[in-house]
């Protein structure tokens, strides 16, 4: 591909950092832009300070741009809150990091993607597919996103494809808050079909083929990165369920073989 211009937002760790490098190892100009700068030096990507929730300073950052090629709205996130523990305004600024400053920053960025049939990639979440306790405001968004980023599609074409990641679980720096150390990511790790959680690169991967000329004909769409998904419980309690009946009929037979049974 040729040199491009790659946004990211909240690109400096997790994620983010990983889709950031994942378009500078294709030599692409990256561009991270989050409130606070990278613990870590992330080669290949420039930062810049940037607050998504600020509409006016995100038309500012966009307006100066020379070009834009890929714009990658990855900032996010959410605490663990259940609805009733908290009033609802503060939920309301899940839904505003999560949905509507994405939507901030495609609109600033829409002129300069048009000039260069770009192309935007949304990174949403399983938690928009599924029930969300105790991130419900995050998952509400998360499904909301996948839904804006369908019909801006249709809106933007030809000019501009648009597509979104459904990002399963990712290995993070700040994996062991959430899942209680190694004990607990190898625990939660055995309930992915693919036996582990997703590493930052491969949802970075996954960006640079969605942003790609590989990818040139798809728009609209979600892409599902995540391991294979969950195992549904039922099969755990139907397989428990055949172990169960499979324990009774090997007693049966051993009774029979022992000549309990005429």
């Amino acid at each position: 591909m040729d040199k491009r211009l790659v946004v990211v937002t909240g690109g400096t760790r997790g994620v983010g950092a990983g889709i950031a490098r994942a378009f500078a190892e294709t030599g692409d100009e990256v561009v991270v832009c989050a409130r606070r700068p990278p613990q870590v030096p992330l080669d290949g990507a420039e930062f810049v300070p940037l607050d998504v929730r600020d509409p006016p300073a995100v038309r500012a950052f966009f307006g100066r741009l020379p070009r834009l090629d890929v714009l990658v709205n990855n900032a996010g996130g959410a605490p663990y809150r259940l609805l009733t523990e908290t009033e609802a305004e503060r939920h309301a600024r899940v839904i505003d990091l999560n949905l509507t400053a994405p939507l901030t920053a495609s609109l600033a960025a829409y002129d300069r993607l048009k000039r260069t049939r770009g192309s935007i990639v949304m990174i949403g979440s399983v938690s928009g597919t599924r029930p969300s306790p105790g991130t419900a405001a995050y998952g509400a968004a998360k499904a909301g996103l996948e839904n804006l980023a369908r019909s801006m599609a249709v809106e933007w074409a030809p000019d501009v494809r648009v597509n979104t990641l459904v990002v399963g679980m990712v290995r993070t720096e700040l994996s062991h808050l959430h899942y209680g150390g190694e004990d607990g990511i190898e625990a939660v790790s055995r309930t992915v079909p693919l036996g582990r959680l997703a590493a930052p690169t491969d949802i970075g991967r996954a960006a640079v083929f969605l942003a790609s000329d590989a990818a040139a004909y798809i728009t609209g769409a979600g892409l599902l990165v995540h391991g294979g998904g969950e195992r549904p419980a039922f099969l755990d309690a139907a397989t428990a369920n055949k172990s169960a009946q499979n324990s009774a009929k090997n007693s049966a037979q051993n009774t029979v073989d022992q000549g309990g049974v005429t």
